[in-house]
């Protein structure tokens, strides 16, 4: 058979079929409408909103960037500056444009401090950014721009610095990398020290190279200055002091605080171990603690005089009733209280001279649970005094429906119950206040908070002024507390330490009072923690340091003196002996 050919392409059957008219003008139409959308749209974005074509390229190359605000400065009350922020640089990289020669990347390494295994490490992120070294000296920055390596850019930040280093270390804090409070007011007052970052508008090359300042979007606003209620020089007195006592006593770790009785106004706050907040490397929590407002302690015997103003103002006895503590010691229950000392009849002013526990605890016993319960409360024990300082401690005070007869009786002389230095040196404030307690204030102030809340009468204060005074002098448990010029009021306490639910062989040693005790200006508590070189009463240990601050904080003050300018009056030998046995 004849092979068919193949049909050429214009005799294709399909070809044969008739399309409609309407069919061509449809598709024409078509495309004639999209071209008009087309070129309307271009039309509108290219002549009537054309932000959008205008956003979108300053997208590829302008940038709004933060400009810093400065954090506020604290200062003293007098004006001293304590902490600053110092412009600082800090080294950043676009890690994809960061091609480093072996040579740059050794350089660079050395200039900030590393080894080159970890700059390439972080150089090896898939990140866009990633930081190289914060808050660089602006010299050491200079340095490695100059290098002029592609990827690594800078920009600027602020650095905390601490003029007084050590001996402000607890009050102030410290602040983070990134200029935000960590501890201490800088934690407690962030919000207000905080500025405002600005922001203005640049040009940026593919590289990340600002090469043009368009505009300013908006201003930074700095952060308001800190005025604190401290005075500087008090402060270093308070420091070098305690500082002293512990090396002098081989303590675990020691605090002070001063008020001013006046205001309330906190004049100096010390801890120790501390620490240097401008290098703050190898720290351990021990020295980053503020035992004056986060370590709680029982208080011993500084806790007899609230006792014993208490059954003073409920009328129980008058400063001469005498109450018999012989032979020494008092049983509750299946419990017995003992003095260290047997005294035999006390007048209540000898008791709180004497520091006797058998004389507190009758004077206890007389009143109620709920008495002391609501003194106790009302004095700040037992609730924060809400001053806005980080970890400040409540303390312990037991709910009075739990309370034992035992438990009455050994609250009375500052057992079963704990506090901070902050609290008890407040609660003295009702002494030297004639019986009122005002609100603390770290700020200064020039008039106190708020009105003073009445806890004693004033007559029953200033009695317990007198007895307090005797306490501090040649007869009493403190007489290393006297100063030359003035005349002191003050407690000792001695309280053992509780260690896994019991007692142990170690210390706290404190002394709480206030001078000139005529006209109390000055209120000062000090806090020997475990003293291990021989002397652990508060009279030997801690009453030194109170005499040492006081004096020194009085001069400063330029208080005038409300005693002879004599040599003080020493205890005899024997009393200093019986004094040491009594260790209250």
């Amino acid at each position: 058979m004849r092979k068919q050919r193949p049909l050429p392409f214009n005799h294709n059957p399909l070809l044969k079929n008739v399309l409609p008219a309407w069919r061509s003008r449809l598709v024409m139409s078509a495309l004639l409408a999209c071209l008009l959308a087309l070129v309307g749209r271009a039309l509108y974005l290219q002549g009537v909103n054309n932000e959008f074509l205008q956003a979108k390229g300053e997208s590829r190359y302008a940038r709004a960037i933060e400009v810093p605000a400065t954090r506020g400065r604290v200062i003293d009350r007098h004006g001293d500056v304590l902490a600053i922020s110092t412009p600082v640089r800090s080294i950043w990289a676009i890690p994809s444009d960061a091609r480093l020669s072996p040579a740059d990347g050794r350089k660079l390494a050395e200039l900030l401090e590393t080894s080159v295994e970890e700059l390439n490490g972080r150089l090896a992120t898939s990140h866009d950014f990633v930081y190289l070294k914060r808050q660089l000296s602006p010299e050491l920055a200079q340095e490695i721009a100059a290098l002029k390596l592609p990827g690594i850019h800078q920009q600027q930040e602020y650095r905390r610095y601490y003029p007084g280093g050590e001996v402000m270390a607890h009050v102030l804090g410290f602040t983070g990398v990134d200029d935000k409070g960590q501890e201490g007011v800088e934690l407690a007052f962030d919000k207000l020290l905080t500025g405002t970052p600005g922001a203005r508008r640049v040009i940026r090359d593919r590289r990340g190279q600002v090469v043009e300042d368009v505009e300013a979007i908006r201003p930074p606003h700095d952060g308001q200055d800190l005025v604190l209620a401290m005075d500087a020089k008090i402060q270093y007195l308070a420091y070098s002091a305690l500082n002293q006592a512990m090396q002098t006593h081989k303590a675990k770790a020691g605090a002070a605080v001063v008020l001013d009785v006046r205001t309330g106004e906190v004049l100096a706050l010390v801890n120790a171990p501390t620490y240097n907040p401008n290098n703050r490397t190898n720290l351990s929590g021990a020295q980053l603690r503020n035992r004056v407002f986060t370590d709680t302690y029982e208080p011993g015997s500084t806790m007899k005089p609230f006792v014993v103003g208490l059954a003073l103002d409920r009328g129980k006895v008058e400063p001469t009733t005498v109450i018999d503590t012989a032979p020494g010691r008092v049983s509750i229950g299946r419990a017995t209280i003992s003095d260290s000392h047997r005294h035999g009849a006390l007048t209540v002013m000898e008791v709180i001279q004497k520091s006797s526990n058998v004389g507190t605890v009758k004077m206890a016993m007389n009143l109620t649970p709920e008495e002391m319960w609501r003194m106790f409360n009302e004095l700040g024990f037992g609730t924060p005094l809400d001053l806005g300082f980080p970890g400040e401690a409540s303390g312990r005070l037991r709910p009075v429906k739990t309370w034992k007869p035992i438990e009455q009786a050994t609250m009375s002389f500052g057992h079963g119950i704990s506090v901070s230095l902050i609290q008890m040196a407040h609660a003295y404030l009702a002494f030297a206040r004639d019986g009122e307690l005002l609100p603390l204030s770290l700020t200064r102030v020039d008039i106190p908070l708020a009105a003073g809340k009445r806890v004693y009468s004033v007559e029953t204060a200033r009695e317990m002024r007198y007895m307090l005074e005797l306490a501090a002098g040649p007869g009493g448990t403190a007489p290393r507390a006297q100063i030359r010029g003035y005349r002191v009021a003050g407690k000792t306490g001695t309280a053992h330490k509780i260690e896994g639910g019991r007692y142990a062989n170690k210390y706290v040693s404190s002394f709480v009072g206030f001078a000139p005790a005529s006209d109390p200006r000055l209120i000062v508590a000090v806090m020997i923690d475990e003293p291990s070189a021989g002397q652990y009463f508060g009279g030997t240990v801690a009453a030194p340091v109170f005499a040492q601050i006081t004096e020194g904080a009085l001069r400063v003050l330029g208080v005038a003196p409300d005693a002879p300018l004599v040599p003080l009056q020493v205890a005899s030998k024997a009393e200093q002996a019986r004094t040491a046995r009594r260790g209250m």
